[in-house]
C-alpha cells in the first residue's frame, strides 16, 4: 500500500509539465498556476483532517514552500529553452543526485559500505541515461547548451531542500497534514513575489494565469501524497518513486506536445530513460 502511494507523486509530477504545455503561458504564468492550484488542494486537505501545526513548524514550512519555487521556476524557464523531454531527464538526474547525497550525508540512509557501494554505481547509471537523453542532432531550436544546464542546476537547490523537507527536525515530528498547508501558501507566496518582482505584475490580468491553475492541482495531489511516502519510506527511497515522473514527461513532451526528435535523438531518449528508471530503482536495495 505505501509503495501504491509513492507512484502518486509520480503520476501527478508526470502530468503537471504536460497540462502547463498545452495551457501554455509564460513561466509566471505557470509558476502562478502551481501555487494557486496546490494552495487549493492544501486548503481541502486542511478543512478535511483539522490538522494541529506549531508555530514555529508553520512558518519553516511557508518558508521551505517558497525556497521550492526557485526549483520550479527553474524548470518552467527550462522549459521554454530546452523543451520538457530534454529538461525532465536532466531535471530528475540533478534532484536524485542531489537528494541521495543529502540523504546519505545528513540523515545517514545508506549507512553500510554495501548499501553506498549500490547506491553510487545506481547513481552513476542514472547519469549516464540522463547524457543519453540529452543527445542532440541541432535540428531542433530547443536544446540543451552548457548555460541552460548549469541554470537547470543552480535552481535546482530549491528542489534539494523541497525533498529533505518531511525528515528536517523542525518539522519531523509534525503531523504530514499540519505541515501539507503553509508549505502550499509559501509556494503561492512565492510565485507572487515572482510575478512581482520580475516586472510582471500584469500576468494577473492574463486567463493563462488562471487556466494553469489545473498544473497546480496536479502537482498539490502529488505532493500531499510525498509527504506520507516520504515519512513511511524515507526521504532516499520515496523521492526515487516520484521521479519516474520523468517517463510520463518525457514521452508525452514528444507525443502531447509535439517537442520535435531525430530518430536517433529518440533512440538515444528512449534508452536513456530505461537506464534512468533502471538506476533509479536499483537505489532502493542501496
Amino acid at each position: 500500500m505505501v509503495y501504491l502511494l509513492a507512484l502518486i507523486p509520480a503520476l501527478g509530477w508526470g502530468l503537471m509539465p504536460l497540462i502547463t504545455g498545452k495551457v501554455g503561458g509564460s513561466a509566471v504564468n505557470q509558476m502562478f498556476g502551481i501555487g494557486a492550484g496546490a494552495t487549493i488542494i492544501g486548503l481541502i486537505a486542511y478543512i478535511v483532517t483539522q490538522p494541529s501545526v506549531s508555530t514555529t513548524a508553520f512558518w519553516f514550512s511557508v518558508l521551505c514552500g517558497a525556497l521550492w519555487t526557485i526549483g520550479q521556476i527553474g524548470q518552467f524557464v527550462s522549459f521554454k529553452r530546452m523543451g520538457v523531454s530534454n529538461t525532465m531527464p536532466l531535471s530528475t538526474v540533478l534532484q536524485l543526485v542531489g537528494n541521495s547525497l543529502i540523504g546519505v550525508i545528513i540523515f545517514g540512509e545508506w549507512h553500510s559500505a554495501r548499501a553506498l557501494t549500490i547506491g553510487f554505481i545506481a547513481l552513476a547509471i542514472v547519469v549516464i541515461g540522463a547524457l543519453m537523453t540529452s543527445v542532440s542532432d541541432g535540428t531542433s531550436d530547443k536544446k540543451v547548451t552548457t548555460s541552460n544546464f548549469i541554470f537547470l542546476l543552480v535552481t535546482t537547490i530549491g528542489y534539494w531542500v523541497y525533498s529533505a523537507f518531511p525528515k528536517i527536525p523542525v518539522v519531523a515530528n509534525e503531523s504530514a497534514q499540519g505541515i501539507f498547508l503553509p508549505e502550499m501558501l509559501g509556494i503561492l507566496l512565492g510565485s507572487v513575489l515572482y510575478a512581482v518582482f520580475s516586472g510582471n505584475a500584469g500576468s494577473f490580468k492574463q486567463k493563462e494565469q488562471y487556466l494553469n491553475i489545473l498544473g497546480g492541482l496536479s502537482w498539490g495531489i502529488a505532493a500531499f501524497a510525498y509527504i506520507f511516502s516520504a515519512k513511511a519510506l524515507g526521504v532516499t527511497q520515496a523521492f526515487i518513486f516520484t521521479q519516474l515522473n520523468v517517463i510520463i514527461a518525457t514521452f508525452g513532451g514528444v507525443w502531447v506536445l509535439h517537442e520535435q526528435k531525430s530518430h536517433r535523438e529518440m533512440t538515444y531518449t528512449v534508452w536513456g530513460i530505461v537506464l534512468i528508471v533502471i538506476g533509479s530503482i536499483a537505489t532502493t536495495f542501496a
